[in-house]
C-alpha cells in the first residue's frame, strides 16, 4: 500500500494505492524451493561430522548456480565439492545440476586426485556443450597414518577455510587455477595438507565474502574472525552463524559445506 498527497479544487487529498504482491511472493518462494530441490541431501559420512547451509540471494526470484556436495569414497575417503555457476537464471541452475552430477560420477569412477577430476570434468564439459563459466573447489580427505590427509584443487574458487583444533583460522591459499570453461588444456595443480583430529574444513562460495565496495581480502579476514569465535561449536551451528553474520552484501547466493575430522584409523586404513 502506498499513500501520496494530491489537491483537487483547492482541497488537500490523500491518495491510497494498493498493489497485489501475492504473485511476486509466490514466484520468489517457488524459485527458492526449486533451487533447494537441486541441492543434494548430505549422505551419512560417519565418522566425519558434516553440515551444509544454502541461502538464496536477496533477489529471491533469480535462480543461482551455487552448490555443494559430499560423497563417501572407497578406502574410508570422503569427497567434498563446492561450486558456483556464473549467472542467475534457470539456465544457470540447470547447468549447476548437470555439472554437480557429472562431478559426482567422476569422483566415484576411480581413485584420482582432485586436480585430475577437475581436468576430466572441464574436458567433458567442453566436448558435450557450451557450459557457462564455473568456479569450483574439489577436495579429497583420506586416511594418512596418524592424521587425515586433505588433497584439494581449485578452479578459480575462493580458498578453503581451515579451523584448527585450538580454534585458529587459516585459509589454504594455493594457485587458484582457471574456472571451468576457460581453458581445458591448462593443467590443474593439487595441494596437500595433514589434518589432525578435531580440524574443521569449511568450503564456501564467494557470496559469503564479496561486496563491490571493498577488497575481497577484507571479506575473507572478516569471515575468518567470525569463524574463530565459533570454531568449537557443533558444525550445524557454526555454518548457520557464518551464513547469518557473513560480511558479503547479500546480493549473491551463499553455499557452505563444513567437515570436521574424527580420530584417524590407527593403521591408516578405512575406519570401521
Amino acid at each position: 500500500m502506498r499513500t501520496a498527497a494530491a489537491t483537487a479544487h483547492g482541497e488537500l487529498l490523500r491518495v491510497v494505492s494498493l498493489r497485489d504482491v501475492t504473485r511476486q511472493w509466490h514466484a520468489e518462494r517457488e524459485a527458492e524451493r526449486f533451487q533447494r530441490l537441486l541441492l543434494p541431501k548430505l549422505p551419512d559420512l560417519a565418522p566425519f561430522e558434516t553440515a551444509a547451509v544454502y541461502r538464496p540471494a536477496a533477489v529471491a526470484e533469480k535462480l543461482g548456480g551455487d552448490w555443494y556436495d559430499a560423497v563417501p569414497l572407497p578406502g574410508g575417503a570422503v569427497g567434498a565439492v563446492i561450486g558456483d555457476v556464473a549467472g542467475h537464471s534457470l539456465q544457470a541452475a540447470a547447468a549447476m545440476a548437470q555439472i554437480r552430477n557429472m562431478l559426482r560420477a567422476l569422483l566415484y569412477d576411480r581413485p584420482a586426485t582432485p586436480g585430475s577430476v577437475l581436468t576430466r570434468l572441464d574436458r567433458t564439459l567442453r566436448a558435450i556443450n557450451e557450459s557457462p563459466v564455473t568456479t569450483a573447489c574439489v577436495a579429497r580427505i583420506e586416511p594418512g597414518g596418524d592424521a587425515w590427509r586433505l588433497l584439494w584443487s581449485s578452479a578459480g574458487h575462493p580458498p578453503p577455510l581451515l579451523l584448527t583444533p585450538a580454534g585458529a583460522a587459516e585459509y589454504l591459499h594455493t594457485d587458484p587455477g582457471l574456472p571451468l570453461g576457460v581453458d581445458p588444456a591448462r593443467p590443474r595443480l593439487d595441494a596437500v595438507r595433514s589434518l589432525p583430529e578435531g580440524t574443521t574444513v569449511v568450503l564456501f562460495t564467494d557470496g559469503l565474502v564479496e561486496r563491490p565496495d571493498q577488497n575481497l581480502d577484507v571479506g575473507l579476514a572478516s569471515l575468518a574472525a567470525i569463524a574463530e569465535r565459533s570454531a568449537r561449536l557443533p558444525l550445524g551451528e557454526l555454518c548457520r552463524i557464518l551464513a547469518d553474520r557473513h560480511p558479503g552484501d547479500g546480493h549473491d547466493d551463499i553455499a557452505i559445506l563444513a567437515l570436521r575430522m574424527p580420530a584417524p584409523p590407527h593403521d591408516g586404513s578405512a575406519p570401521p
